[in-house]
């Protein structure tokens, strides 16, 4: 399934809006439900090359592989190829804005966690812009990122955040390690594994700590008619919009009140604050570089092996308290604010709080 940036119970609001004043957005929105997501997983590759004697190695130096095409404003992927890594900026902002977000993204996993793209072994990143007439939406499709324009009233585009960029290849990378599928908790879990390395990657872009960073997924795509900074906050799930079309942000902070529901796959952009907010306890709580501490837990947990693609929150939180006794030590400080964050947001039991990690 093609992960989106935008939920549909959020487009689906926009679509039924009646108003005249926002007959183009609504249209959009419409059209953006309908249009088909191909999803086409791909499976890693081994980037080989022939060295002077004849021998096969592998290369392993940390530098993007980035191919930007353009879809001109149609409904059809790749596009026309329009930026690679050797060429020139574009001039057009939405191609150079998706290059720089890729490489800003790859440099964010080699330099945190030795990660070389995507799928560890130099894959390439590649990109599609223009997509669809005012299409509501990026996505990553298994194979590439797409990015739509936006309808110009409610969302002014895509390719110049970030966190949108950095939350869409990070579904490349949980994929990458067995994937989590893609409905209820583990669904969730899934959204909200990309929402942290979003904010992490734009955290190490522009050099920010813990309590520097704004903590939002997709600061800077909605237009100024909107009530809303973001599409969500890890800092305060459920504050980060409130809008007469857009309606209120839904996601919850606490297991108490997680929102049962079949739409959403079960809720997956909803639910997602509950570990969203989870990380954002243990990354306060331990200060400095969040993708330091609190990420390398996040990803040791992700990339570890033992994480079941059907695991929910209590099995997450699990797998990151071994993580930390395992990098840090039982007995740390890391392991100390991963289980008080776990307890903070309902999903271990407070007695477990003082309990060694398992």
């Amino acid at each position: 399934m093609a992960h989106a940036i935008i939920p549909p119970y959020l487009l689906a609001r926009i679509a039924a809006v009646q108003e005249p004043t926002w007959e183009r957005a609504a249209q959009a929105a419409r059209s953006t439900l309908a249009a088909p997501r191909e999803y086409r997983p791909v499976r890693s590759r081994l980037r080989l090359s022939i060295e002077d004697e004849g021998t096969l190695v592998a290369e392993t130096t940390p530098a993007p592989d980035r191919e930007i095409s353009d879809a001109q404003q149609r409904e059809q992927l790749p596009g026309v190829r329009v930026r690679g890594e050797d060429d020139e900026p574009s001039g057009d902002a939405a191609v150079d804005e998706a290059f720089d977000g890729l490489g800003a993204t790859f440099d964010f996993l080699w330099d945190a966690y030795g990660r070389n793209s995507l799928d560890g072994a130099g894959g390439a990143l590649l990109a599609t812009v223009h997509y669809g007439e005012d299409y509501d939406n990026a996505f990553w499709n298994g194979e590439r990122m797409v990015f739509g324009d936006g309808d110009g009233e409610v969302f002014s585009g895509f390719t110049g955040s970030l966190t949108v960029i950095a939350h869409e290849l990070a579904h490349g990378v949980i994929e990458d390690e067995g994937g989590l599928v893609y409905s209820g908790q583990s669904g969730a879990l899934n959204e909200s594994i990309a929402d942290v390395f979003g904010s992490l990657a734009e955290q190490h872009h522009l050099g920010q700590t813990a309590d520097q960073a704004s903590w939002l997924i997709g600061e800077g795509i909605f237009t100024d008619a909107v009530e809303g900074s973001a599409l969500r906050s890890l800092e305060a799930p459920g504050t980060a919009y409130d809008d007469d079309v857009l309606g209120k942000d839904p996601q919850p902070a606490h297991m108490r009140d997680f929102v049962v529901t079949r739409d959403d796959n079960g809720g997956v952009h909803i639910n997602s604050g509950i570990p969203n907010h989870a990380f954002y306890l243990v990354a306060t709580a331990l200060g400095g570089h969040a993708w330091e501490r609190a990420g390398r837990i996040w990803f040791r947990a992700l990339t570890s092996g033992t994480l079941s693609q059907t695991a929910d929150f209590t099995a997450f939180a699990d797998a990151t308290l071994a993580a930390a006794a395992a990098e840090y030590g039982e007995e740390s400080e890391e392991a100390a604010a991963v289980r008080a964050a776990w307890a903070g947001v309902g999903v271990i039991d407070d007695a477990r709080v003082a309990e060694p990690a398992a």
